[in-house]
């Protein structure tokens, strides 16, 4: 009885001693309980609910030590939402704790070219060589912008020219960073690359259309359709040429040439809209409210949103003395640019 009674107490002070620990142990959760999932948090951020991770990642941002990738995350989401200041902190902050964190550092050179610090951002892209899981723009693309706002042309067509798989100085290179260059205006580099790419290669397709471009840009029209005819020459089946031919020749004045090229034109290219228009646009210039109508009308019916071709319809629509078609036009015309302007409740 007495080693019963012995063994009972024994058992009691056991059970008394693991409660305790059994006690912490239920109420302590375990990390994938208590964690989000990164994985899932990123699903989130990819899916359009970066408000709904963000909230779950700063809570995890105030832990010490920070949860490895957890910053990075930040930034994406905060990047996705264009909040750029923010977003860049985050990655700093992941670049901090991790300082082979190539991701968070290829996603900060991007947010500092959209802060308008295109300096700041080329160590980090040039140091960002590959694409990433999260790379949404080829980080060669925004250093070669960066480069152009910096003023360093030579730099930017070896980084255009590494996207394209291009050898750095052929004459591809040069008219591709040319025709770059034109697109942000910078017009006499352009021109300078479009003529050294000529150089290397006088038979090298598109190079005079680009010249002819740059040409019409700064409205030196009897260069542009010299350039044009030129490429018209090398390249006879290019609809886009005799559309940008008839642009010039418009432009110029002469009329009937702008026709026949735009014409010609719709015959290679029957899908684009802008043949359609200037055709309109000359047959106005030419008396013909009638032919107008009909390419203008036909192009309305491709790109219903363009308000040149509504403008152009109403002014033929009145020369016809249609005066209530030519009333729905302009209204169109009106609607059309105010929902293009920038509301006040959508500036920040």
């Amino acid at each position: 009885m007495h080693y019963l009674y012995k063994s009972l107490l024994l058992f009691l002070l056991l059970i008394m001693a693991l409660a305790p620990m059994n006690a912490q142990t239920a109420n302590t959760p375990s990390p994938s309980a208590s964690s989000p999932n990164l994985v899932q948090l990123q699903q989130m951020i990819d899916r359009g609910h970066a408000t709904e991770a963000l909230k779950q990642l700063d809570e995890l941002a105030t832990q010490r030590p920070v949860p490895a990738g957890v910053n990075r995350l930040r930034g994406l989401a905060l990047y996705s939402q264009s909040h750029f200041a923010e977003a860049d902190a985050a990655f700093s902050s992941a670049i901090q704790q991790d300082s082979h964190d190539e991701e968070s550092m290829q996603m900060k050179g991007l947010t500092l070219f959209r802060l308008g610090r295109p300096a700041d951002a080329i160590p980090l892209l040039e140091a960002a060589h590959n694409w990433s899981s999260q790379t949404k723009v080829d980080p060669n693309y925004v250093l070669a912008l960066s480069y152009l706002d910096t003023r360093r042309y030579d730099d930017a067509r070896h980084a255009f020219a590494k996207q394209y798989g291009f050898a750095p100085d052929s004459a591809s290179a040069y008219l591709l960073a040319a025709r770059m260059l034109l697109r942000r205006e910078y017009v006499p580099v352009s021109q300078e690359f479009a003529k050294k790419a000529l150089e290397l290669d006088p038979q090298l397709p598109l190079a005079h259309a680009l010249l002819g471009e740059i040409a019409l840009a700064g409205e030196h029209l009897d260069d542009a359709i010299a350039e044009f005819e030129k490429e018209r020459a090398r390249n006879p089946l290019e609809g886009s040429i005799y559309d940008r031919l008839g642009d010039a020749y418009t432009r110029s004045g002469d009329y009937m040439k702008a026709q026949q090229a735009l014409q010609q034109a719709l015959l290679l290219e029957p899908n684009s809209t802008g043949p359609y228009i200037l055709l309109g646009k000359v047959l106005l210039k030419r008396q013909d409210p009638v032919g107008a109508v009909m390419y203008l009308e036909r192009a309305e019916k491709m790109d219903p949103a363009n308000y040149m071709t509504h403008n152009l319809l109403g002014q033929a629509y009145r020369s016809l003395g249609r005066t209530e078609d030519a009333t729905r036009e302009l209204q169109l015309v009106q609607k059309i640019q105010s929902a293009a302007e920038p509301k006040l409740d959508q500036v920040h």
